[in-house]
């Protein structure tokens, strides 16, 4: 009997080693290809910030899910007027900040009421211009007012632009981030790397992950030698679109290519001669030929559009027509506009893939028409200061991830410098319609305005390629925000 114990007891040891030996990881390695300047979803325009830190360690009154739509975050429950201009939301209680403070509604009311200050640094400090007043009723209950019903108020508040912060923590989030989610800060190696653990007072369901680490790999070609190494384990948004093709058969990986927000524009600067005239703007929009763009920025991923509208979302009106590849169309308006001899001017490029490969192919097509572009890399950090808060450049291309983003044309201090009255108007009676066809018609309308007036040469909506190893499992399919959500993302083995 002694004899049958010990074998009994060996065996039991074998097999609790065994379980132990195949226990699934807890730990990850993102790629990402841009390093956000700082930690505040607050405080920058950056979607960097938001890939890193969105639902894994930012929450707001709401969120939005993988499919684009509005989810209870901190607020369990709301309540809407019958006249549709208040809110009250009902608060989760027992909700914590990563330092062990308590998390209740004056924490909303500072957030919104900071994030709408006239001295407010909030990238999209429009999403919060309804807002009239916000009323603390009661720890748990907050009553927001609006100066007019907004349909999109709920979808705004799950923006990371509207992620609720502490006073006591607001002023150093940029190094050392404070939030509510499922993961707090551990360490910024700067240059190399953003490193997220478990919170374990977490008021929500637990995540899967102990750690998660952000590797920051600017350079595309890497990210294959990374993947294949093991260093890293996953690419929620691959950089790499030609080397897709030499991953997708490989049983080690799962490739998924889904849909994005990222409207990838040649923008404009609408005030600056000569490109305050429409029929250069036009001509730049004749000479660009998308499917050369495309193939060669995008791996011929990318979808092409017309308009500043993604081709998933159901307003989506097909202007690509418009402006059909025709280079002597393009001559013709330039001599129109006074300029048969052509001009020279500056195309300012970010760092990612799309727009330094689009670039190159760009510069080509308007050197055909007589458009001769000097071609000026700059780091992210000097693109946002440049271009997008100085406004100082002619031509530039970036990708606008922001969902739902139409109205950024009708901002008069934003970065295209465009003006147009009738426009501005249909993004007005926009928010204070709930009617889905009418919004519909109104979204229409405001398609083809941007069509009509070139605002910005419009190429195609950004892919998304993710690549990741093929025992993980809860990774966005879609990517309807800029965000690498991970609270559901767990080894499967």
């Amino acid at each position: 009997m002694k004899l049958w114990k010990t074998i009994l007891t060996a065996a039991a040891l074998v097999l609790s080693a065994g379980t132990s030996a195949f226990a699934a990881r807890t730990d990850l390695v993102i790629g990402i290809t841009l390093e956000p300047p700082h930690l505040d979803p607050t405080a920058g325009a950056a979607a960097a910030i938001d890939e890193v830190l969105y639902a894994n360690m930012f929450e707001g009154l709401t969120r939005i899910g993988p499919n684009g739509e509005v989810l209870p975050d901190l607020a369990e429950s709301w309540m809407i007027s019958d006249d549709g201009k208040v809110y009250t939301f009902k608060l989760h209680t027992g909700v914590k900040f990563h330092d062990g403070t308590d998390f209740n509604a004056d924490d909303v009311k500072f957030s919104l009421d900071r994030a709408r200050a006239d001295n407010s640094v909030n990238a999209q400090k429009g999403l919060f211009a309804a807002i009239d007043t916000v009323d603390v009723v009661d720890p748990a209950t907050v009553k927001i007012t609006l100066k007019n019903p907004q349909s999109s108020f709920l979808y705004n508040m799950g923006w990371g632009d509207a992620v609720i912060v502490a006073p006591e923590t607001a002023d150093t989030n940029k190094e050392k981030p404070v939030g509510t989610g499922p993961f707090r800060f551990q360490n910024w190696a700067k240059g190399s790397s953003i490193t997220l653990i478990k919170s374990d007072t977490y008021w929500g369901a637990p995540v899967s992950l102990d750690k998660a680490e952000f590797r920051i790999v600017p350079d595309a070609a890497a990210a294959v030698p990374a993947l294949l190494s093991g260093d890293i384990q996953a690419f929620p948004f691959f950089p790499d679109p030609d080397s897709v093709a030499q991953i997708k058969d490989d049983p080690r990986f799962k490739v998924v290519i889904g849909a994005t927000e990222g409207e990838t524009i040649l923008s404009i600067n609408n005030k600056k001669p000569p490109f305050d005239k429409l029929q250069v703007r036009q001509a730049i929009s004749f000479a660009l030929d998308r499917k050369a763009i495309i193939d060669g920025a995008s791996a011929g991923l990318g979808v092409p559009i017309g308009s500043h509208m993604s081709p998933a979302n159901k307003a989506y009106v097909d202007l690509t027509g418009l402006y059909p590849h025709n280079v002597e169309k393009a001559k013709e308006l330039l001599k129109e506009a006074g300029l048969e001899n052509g001009f020279k001017a500056t195309l300012k490029l970010p760092p990612p893939p799309y727009a330094r490969l689009g670039g190159e192919i760009i510069a080509s097509q308007l050197r055909d028409v007589g458009i001769d572009l000097q071609i000026v890399p700059v780091e992210w950090a000097q693109w946002l200061d440049q271009v997008f808060t100085k406004k100082d450049y002619d031509l530039t291309i970036v990708s606008h991830t922001e969902p739902n983003d139409i109205d950024i044309y009708s901002r008069k201090d934003y970065y295209f410098n465009y003006d147009n009255p009738t426009f501005d108007k249909i993004i007005a009676d926009l928010s204070l319609t709930s009617d889905e066809a009418k919004r519909m018609t109104l979204l229409g309308e405001a398609q083809k305005i941007l069509a009509d007036d070139a605002v910005v040469g419009f190429l195609y909506e950004l892919p998304k390629a993710g690549v990741w190893d093929a025992k993980l499992e809860g990774f966005w399919e879609n990517a309807p925000i800029q965000a690498n959500d991970l609270t559901k993302v767990k080894w499967t083995e």
